[in-house]
């Protein structure tokens, strides 16, 4: 006799929630899950937005991974091309593709190869990211600062700091100089703080394996080409591309979880449990102005910690310290534009000649925006005429409430503007359409009442069935496959007899 179906609630339908479905479903398990989504489309902070013909990703997101399982799930969705793109064809580029996989203008579910370029805007000079140690970099930094950033790089080998901080993590890797150039402000400018007030986790975290050391190897042995040398996730050359952004990814998944069985709620708003004895026995949320509850057998959230508390009978001093939990907001300014003026400084051939890059960091003391991001770069058929046109965006840091994030959507379109203008990327005259998208704690922050974060991890072990995945839902800043990981991993634990992904 077959055992009776149980209920898996999950809370979001990101990367981790529709893994988690997706594990559930796949390993033919007899757990339903069911998830609830406060927005209208899946991916959360990896989604994809799209304006007729045109996409932008809220951030971007390369599709890179080491986890042989993750990389599985992708290809069961997306194929891998094995044919040049508009763009590739239109450069007449020569690039090598495997023999298996689809043409991407033949066929829509195509995972494109793109190659991997960012730099800085430093002191009106471009550098290489990450820092390559070549003779531009010296030539951009000088000889004394060089000089300098060498000796300053050979104190912090010989001189290791205790590591209480995120600014001790940068200087033992980096050295002194390195850090005052390119992490110091720009590090505050993201965070809202200075990097000594940030724990030394996020380093642990996001840049672990990477140094100034790493980057000399990477950068010698990508030279000389002498044997294969593994590359660190943050040096990686190329990356996987959904042909039509990184939802189209999740909208796969999100289809291969209802067709078997799974259910999506969209509109629906978390507001809070009924619980007893340590256990959560149903979940109460917001669909459409009405208020619905569902019972279920396991509980999953991938929402703010802080969201997530209010929903909880517990202690007043937990319920602060889960309150309190920092983060920072996003605000991205897009623009379709019929002229750019950045200018290709490679040797990859580009659409009229314009800058490679994916992105481009704003370390200028000046600039408020710290990011510039270029669709074209990651998706040439996310563009409308990718021969003429640039979708190109500015992205902004700021905490709900203050100065910049209470501009109005006008007010930070005319800010991008003058941004756009300031650094030469095109004029007001350019712009064909805009768009203003702004997401609240797209990134969990690791200062402030984050030292004591523990304590309500511990409170939160205490429910039988609740489990914390994602970003926001572990209060991790995490990346995309380890995010799928997470989720993956409570699918299994649920299931039982199933070994973890690493």
């Amino acid at each position: 006799m077959m055992e009776n179906k149980k209920i898996a609630l999950i809370i979001g339908a990101g990367p981790s929630g529709l893994a988690l479905a997706y594990e559930l479903i796949s390993k033919k398990s007899n757990i339903t899950p069911v998830i609830i989504e406060k927005l209208d489309c899946v991916g959360g902070l990896s989604r994809t937005v799209y304006d007729g013909n045109l996409g932008v990703d809220i951030g971007g997101h390369r599709l890179f991974t080491k986890n042989k399982y993750v990389q599985s799930v992708w290809d069961n969705f997306l194929t891998v091309q094995n044919a040049p793109s508009v763009d590739d064809i239109y450069c007449k580029r020569e690039i090598k593709y495997p023999r298996y996989g689809k043409d991407p203008n033949v066929c829509d579910d195509v995972m494109l190869i793109r190659k991997r370029y960012s730099s800085i805007i430093y002191d009106n000079k471009s550098f290489q990211y990450p820092i390559k140690i070549n003779f531009e970099t010296l030539s951009n930094l000088g000889f004394k600062t060089s000089l300098h950033a060498g000796l300053s790089y050979l104190k912090s080998v010989l001189f290791k700091r205790d590591e209480y901080n995120l600014e001790d993590f940068l200087i033992n890797r980096f050295g002194s100089v390195l850090y005052e150039i390119f992490f110091k402000s720009y590090t505050k400018k993201v965070w809202g703080v200075d990097a000594s007030l940030i724990s030394c986790e996020w380093g642990h975290q996001r840049i672990r394996k990477l140094s100034l050391f790493k980057t000399i190897l990477n950068a010698i042995f990508s030279w000389v080409n002498f044997f294969k040398f593994e590359k660190e996730t943050s040096l990686i050359d190329e990356f996987y591309y959904p042909k039509f952004g990184c939802s189209e990814l999740w909208e796969k998944m999100a289809n291969y979880i209802t067709a078997n069985g799974g259910k999506i709620i969209f509109n629906s708003e978390f507001v809070d449990f009924s619980e007893k004895d340590n256990k959560i026995l149903s979940v109460r949320f917001k669909n459409n102005g009405q208020i619905k509850e569902i019972f279920a057998n396991y509980f999953i959230s991938s929402i703010p910690i802080s969201d997530l508390i209010k929903g909880l009978d517990c202690p007043f001093d937990i319920k602060q310290i889960a309150l309190n939990l920092p983060y920072r907001d996003y605000i991205l300014a897009s623009f379709y534009a019929n002229d750019f003026n950045l200018k290709n400084k490679t040797n990859f051939k580009t659409v009229n000649n314009v800058t490679p890059e994916c992105w481009i960091y704003l370390q200028e003391k000046d600039a408020i925006a710290s990011r510039i991001q270029i669709m074209n770069n990651w998706s040439p058929y996310l563009v409308g005429d990718f021969t003429k046109n640039y979708l190109v965006s500015l992205e902004y840091f700021a905490s709900e409430g203050d100065e910049l994030w209470n501009l109005s959507d006008e007010q930070i379109k005319e800010l991008a503007i003058s941004e756009c203008e300031k650094y030469n990327l095109f004029k007001r005259k350019n712009i064909i359409k805009s768009l203003i998208l702004r997401e609240l704690k797209a990134y969990p922050s690791y200062f402030g009442s984050y030292k004591n974060i523990n304590r309500v991890l511990d409170f939160l072990k205490d429910y039988k069935n609740l489990y914390l995945i994602g970003r926001n839902g572990k209060h991790q800043y995490n990346n995309m496959d380890e995010a799928m990981v997470c989720g993956i991993n409570v699918a299994r634990e649920i299931i039982g007899g199933l070994e973890y992904e690493k």
